[in-house]
């Protein structure tokens, strides 16, 4: 079973910058989107994507990743 990250790194292209979705899927929930934000930094940490942009949204008990952007290169 795949996970959403691993399901967005396999639908990306090689090189092209990818938004990480939210609108209209299950990322909606913040929660949610930061756990896959945090998954495919890790990919990242692997060398099989690069982190084009990043920003965090800090409340009051917890910073929680609200939009990512990567290239896919390995």
């Amino acid at each position: 079973m795949t996970t959403l990250a691993q399901s967005i790194y396999l639908d990306s292209q090689f090189g092209v910058e990818c938004d990480l979705p939210r609108a209209g899927s299950t990322m909606e929930n913040p929660f949610v989107y930061d756990a896959v934000a945090r998954e495919l930094k890790d990919m990242a940490e692997r060398g099989l994507i690069e982190i084009v942009d990043e920003r965090r949204h800090h409340g009051a008990d917890e910073t929680l990743i609200d939009r990512l952007s990567f290239k896919r290169v390995g």
